[in-house]
């Protein structure tokens, strides 16, 4: 099971490093990393390139982060595919791990869990989303879970596209 992990980024110099570390520092061998950059001004492509040389850095105008993601849908090759945008990061290293194991073991189509707020600067928690049960009605009159907090398996996408 390979996992596309995709990444909008705009001017994210500032934030970028720690949402590829935790990609980088992943347990689970198996990650394409995808990164659509809207054309940005500052140094966010040169490090990406420099410190995560595996990911696929694709940098031109867009209309925003919805268009970058749905560039990204586009561009997947894995069975798994996430959201971590730029000023994201994953827990610690064996967040990916645990959700291909449960892939594995529930036969779901898509899982989703917790997320943590946090301050950048300190790194206090300000707030926690709780997962909750999944509601199908809930879903389909507009519940979302949080982006990185979302995989689904690519094989069950027929057309999306994210707004």
């Amino acid at each position: 099971m390979k996992f596309s992990i995709i990444t909008a980024t705009y001017n994210s110099a500032a934030t970028i490093m720690d949402c590829l570390a935790s990609i980088n520092n992943q347990s689970y061998p198996h990650i394409e990393h995808i990164v659509i950059d809207g054309a940005s001004s500052d140094n966010t492509c040169q490090l990406v390139k420099e410190t995560s040389p595996q990911s696929i850095v694709f940098s031109e105008k867009d209309s925003g982060i919805y268009d970058a993601m749905n560039k990204g849908l586009s561009k997947t090759k894995g069975d798994i595919i996430g959201i971590l945008n730029s000023d994201d990061m994953y827990m610690n290293q064996n967040i990916l791990q645990k959700v291909a194991d449960l892939f594995e073991s529930t036969n779901a189509d898509a899982i989703y869990g917790d997320l943590i707020y946090s301050n950048p600067e300190t790194g206090q928690v300000t707030r926690t989303w709780q997962a909750g049960q999944f509601s199908k009605k809930g879903f389909l009159y507009g519940w979302m879970p949080p982006h990185p907090t979302f995989f689904v398996k690519k094989n069950d996408i027929r057309t999306v596209w994210i707004f």
